[in-house]
């Protein structure tokens, strides 16, 4: 597992639990998504993941994305 899977694993899983959660409890839950994707999107641009640093200082090994 390298940290560009394990950046797109954790953001899908967000984004799922978010949608799942404005249907059943509350819509303002898609400001969760909302703020995902913003971060997918400025991460495609500037190459910097606050996810993608964490998981480097936890040990996991660079992708293409995220290289060290």
């Amino acid at each position: 597992m390298n940290i560009d899977r394990m950046v797109m694993r954790f953001a899908g899983s967000v984004v799922i639990l978010s949608v799942a959660l404005a249907y059943f409890f509350s819509p303002w839950w898609l400001l969760l998504a909302l703020f995902v994707g913003a971060n997918l999107l400025q991460s495609s641009f500037t190459g910097f993941c606050p996810l993608a640093r964490i998981l480097r200082k936890l040990g996991l090994k660079p992708g293409c994305a995220f290289p060290s």
